[in-house]
């Protein structure tokens, strides 16, 4: 969802929870990936993101939209690619998401994120299908860091913002590849494990 209290309506709404990052403030939800090791199998979270969240809402009329990462490149290739082998009707759009704040900064509203540029790289280059030029440089970014992709994350805006807080380990937890077998895909308002049943 966009807002906290967006996040915090829908939880109540579907029985899910919101993730706090502080205990002393229950509205103040994270996306921090360290925060969900602690979640129970099946267990329904809500989380607050005016850019994610806002991007899952505005491609819910598609008929398939998964939320991928570098930690599960190749499982969403793999949906993907049996999705457009059973549909060639279909065309796949990858959004890099970039990060998104309420108010604006000197970087303004809206800032290019290379760890959602290249996790997007991470998954096209597992996919065999024709690439539009975009496409094809994305995938060749993430070949040419794949041998030292946690060094770029790292080092990136987001990498020195996320150490400088702490958070170390969350730039070291995300730039592990293909981690989880698991493709998520919006259905109904949230995002369930991909099957490939979905198709029919």
């Amino acid at each position: 969802m966009g807002t906290k209290y967006e996040a915090i309506e829908l939880a109540s709404q579907t029985g899910a929870v919101v993730l706090p990052r502080d205990t002393s403030d229950p509205l103040m939800t994270t996306l921090s990936p360290r925060t969900y090791l602690g979640v129970g199998r099946g267990e329904r979270v809500v989380i607050a993101s005016i850019n994610g969240g806002r991007c899952a809402q505005v491609a819910a009329e598609a008929p398939f939209v998964f939320a991928g990462a570098m930690l599960n490149a190749g499982a969403i290739a793999d949906a993907v690619a049996l999705i457009l082998n059973a549909r060639p009707d279909l065309c796949l759009t990858i959004v890099p998401c970039g990060e998104r704040w309420h108010d604006p900064h000197e970087e303004g509203h809206l800032r290019f994120a290379v760890e959602d540029y290249l996790a997007a790289g991470a998954i096209l280059v597992e996919l065999p299908h024709e690439k539009s030029p975009e496409a094809a440089v994305c995938a060749a970014a993430f070949l040419r860091s794949e041998g030292d992709t946690f060094s770029t994350l790292r080092e990136c805006g987001s990498g020195r913002e996320l150490r400088s807080a702490g958070l170390d380990a969350d730039v070291r937890d995300c730039a592990q590849l293909n981690l989880y077998d698991t493709a998520p895909v919006l259905r109904k308002r949230r995002f369930a494990r991909w099957d490939r049943s979905m198709l029919d």
